[in-house]
């Protein structure tokens, strides 16, 4: 990792107590905490990118077709260049410490002339593979450079914050107690916005490759409602909650738990369908698929959330890891 990890690591010690006499890697419960693993880091700027693209294309496309349906668009192709982009310029905010005495020339001339130079690459990319990205014009220019600002001055000055407890100090953590955990844990708005982003992530691929099979030879891209943003942030913490009950407090087994999730994820599908139908919001419609309710649920998408139910508790364990400084 280099240098960019060796600051990331200073910051993270800086900001922790220490033990007199102790080593560099623990706290005063005796927890080992170090910087995100890099895969981890790319995972989180992917999903973060891919929100960016729909939060942004919703925005552009609202004031003139007043949907609130509220439709947004991304790809899986965006989604791997903006992890690989946004991993980049963690390295370059991690050294803004070592650039002349001004950071205002920093954050707001060199850190954004290296982002937006990063997107206008970035889409000169995507027309090769995808003929209907736009080139970027002058608003969207300065959009970008907005988003820099926002990037380095909100989204990575909080994310630099996180640290991922090591594994001796999580498995006593979980056998004592799996409802406590050393050190502040990650906060449930911070988890809700991941569970959030995730579901973008999930509908994004999910739509990418239902259109690519459904029109062969077509470009990879997907959409999501930005009402799925709230839909699947809100059902993804409830279902955390089942799993360290089900899992911690009642020792079930995943397959013992995965009737519980199901019938929680159909159930919250359901009411969010009828909630958004009634203000004419609702972006899905199943009425032509077999085994549907309503057209609100169908048990076509059955094999989706079994996969869905195991992955969350994945993630689950995961976030239960990272804490926030």
């Amino acid at each position: 990792m280099g240098r960019s990890q060796s600051a990331w690591r200073r910051q993270v010690v800086k900001a922790r107590p220490k033990v007199p006499g102790a080593s560099g890697g623990g706290t005063e419960d005796g927890s080992s905490f170090q910087p995100l693993p890099a895969w981890m880091r790319l995972y989180v700027y992917g999903m973060h990118g891919l929100t960016l693209d729909v939060v942004t294309s919703c925005a552009r496309s609202f004031p003139h077709s007043q949907d609130y349906h509220l439709l947004g668009f991304s790809s899986p192709y965006r989604c791997l260049l903006h992890a690989f982009s946004h991993f980049a310029l963690e390295k370059l905010y991690l050294q803004r410490k070592s650039f002349p005495e001004s950071s205002l020339a920093f954050h707001l001339v060199f850190y954004p002339s290296v982002f937006v130079g990063l997107q206008i690459l970035l889409r000169k990319t995507l027309l090769q593979y995808c003929p209907h990205e736009r080139v970027l014009s002058a608003g969207e220019l300065g959009l970008q450079y907005a988003l820099s600002i926002y990037h380095s001055q909100v989204f990575l000055k909080s994310f630099l914050k996180l640290q991922y407890q090591g594994w001796e100090g999580h498995c006593t953590t979980t056998t004592n107690n799996p409802g406590v955990s050393h050190g502040p844990r990650l906060p449930v708005f911070l988890r809700f916005l991941f569970f959030g982003m995730h579901g973008f992530l999930d509908e994004v691929f999910f739509t990418s490759v239902f259109n690519f099979m459904e029109k062969p030879g077509s470009p990879l891209s997907g959409h999501t409602s930005l009402w799925s943003f709230f839909m699947y942030g809100s059902c993804s913490l409830v279902v955390e909650k089942l799993y360290f009950y089900l899992c911690y407090g009642r020792g079930w087994g995943p397959w013992k738990r995965l009737p519980v999730y199901i019938l929680f994820v159909y159930a919250w599908e359901f009411s969010w369908g009828i909630g958004l139908r009634t203000c004419n919001a609702c972006s899905w419609d199943y009425s032509h698929y077999p085994l549907n309710f309503m057209g609100l649920v169908t048990l076509m998408y059955l094999p989706g959330w079994v996969f869905l139910s195991f992955y969350q508790d994945l993630l689950s364990k995961m976030l239960f890891r990272v804490h926030y400084v």
